[in-house]
């Protein structure tokens, strides 16, 4: 029996590739990609000369009991996605339940994820957050915002450069204008950036500026409500100060 390795992949600095997963890339029989013109790239820059194949959202319920065959047949087989680690937001999630439902052996090699550096450079709690990758388009997408506008972790999000500057508008709507953000885009390119401020801040910028490359959202987690109601009582001080005695 041959065992499915899932390889991370640069998501933007080529020389974010490990030594690792380099070797395991040349030893495998087969390399399962997300777009075989993207891991090209990435195949020639380490000289890796392995067998490359289609394995993508719109195949995968296809191929996945053909690949399996293989595995059990004793081929190694390696899957890697455009860019990150294969099953955060990308293919890979059905081949490895196939796999260890088959009681194939999956082994997952530690590397690139966005959402990781973007979390960490935020400036926001990183040792408790909550994962949402990319929102529903649509359907359910409300729903779901109005859920997470008391989540108390950090949130991390997904999304396309031609929604942001909506779906920021949308995140100040649901959790408040004054909710801190960080828009993490283009992270270990050239010309990686890092917007810090209130949504209401960072999606005016946005609506002006409009923003190429991927994206990852970072938004703070909902105060405590004690801290709410204190804030709250503060700023009602402020904009209606009592009369002092005596005037």
């Amino acid at each position: 029996m041959g065992k499915l390795y899932i390889v991370p992949t640069p998501v933007g600095n080529l020389e974010d590739m490990t030594f690792r997963a380099v070797n395991v890339l040349k030893s495998v029989d087969l390399i399962l990609a997300e777009d075989t013109r993207t891991t090209s790239v990435l195949l020639k820059h380490y000289d890796i000369r392995g067998r490359l194949e289609s394995h993508h959202k719109f195949n995968e319920h296809r191929t996945v009991s053909v690949i399996k065959e293989r595995i059990l047949a004793g081929m190694d087989v390696a899957l890697v996605s455009d860019a990150g680690t294969p099953g955060i937001s990308d293919p890979g999630f059905l081949l490895v339940r196939t796999c260890v439902e088959e009681g194939i052996e999956v082994e997952t090699l530690p590397g690139a994820t966005a959402f990781v550096p973007a979390l960490v450079s935020s400036g926001y709690p990183c040792d408790r957050f909550c994962f949402e990758g990319f929102l529903p388009v649509k359907k359910g997408r409300m729903t779901r915002l109005s859920e997470l506008a008391s989540e108390r972790r950090t949130m991390i999000f997904y999304e396309s450069p031609y929604r942001l500057a909506k779906t920021l508008q949308q995140f100040a709507e649901c959790f408040g204008e004054d909710r801190g953000c960080c828009v993490a885009r283009e992270i270990s390119k050239k010309f990686e950036e890092h917007r810090r401020g209130t949504l209401k801040d960072v999606a005016q910028w946005y609506s002006v500026h409009e923003p190429k490359g991927e994206i990852v959202i970072i938004v703070e987690g909902a105060p405590e409500k004690e801290k709410v109601s204190e804030k709250n009582r503060w700023k009602k001080e402020r904009e209606n100060p009592e009369t002092e005695e005596g005037d």
